[in-house]
């Protein structure tokens, strides 16, 4: 019977700070990626950063005040979460104080009728 140690990459422990998430492996590695690399997290207080839950054995963590996962994968593989289109113009409107014009339809002149009855 042999025994067979995973060599799946799992986060031991982790760490955020105001620019960086900091991962301790279990393996013993320290992996690091750019705070920016999560929109969510770079918009959160640094008590929502702090509180964070590891999913499964640690193939990556849950951040459920601001609904975010990162996995250990994500991370070594340099996968950075990207803002969805919808949200970067909410956000962009809301900064600036001022909404962008919507696309209105064009309005049709109004057709006048003619009668076909005889007069």
């Amino acid at each position: 019977m042999s025994i067979v140690a995973s060599t799946e990459p799992r986060i031991r422990d982790l760490k955020v700070t105001s620019d960086t998430i900091i991962a301790y492996l279990v393996d013993g590695r320290v992996i690091s990626v750019p705070l920016a690399w999560s929109w969510r997290l770079s918009e959160a207080t640094p008590a929502q950063r702090a509180h964070f839950e590891l999913i499964g054995d640690g193939q990556g963590v849950h951040w459920p005040d601001v609904d975010e996962d990162i996995s250990v994968e994500g991370m070594l593989h340099g996968m950075p979460a990207h803002r969805p289109q919808s949200l970067v113009h909410f956000w962009s409107v809301q900064s600036h104080g001022h909404r962008e014009p919507t696309n209105k339809k064009s309005k049709r002149p109004h057709k006048t009728r003619r009668s076909t009855a005889k007069r």
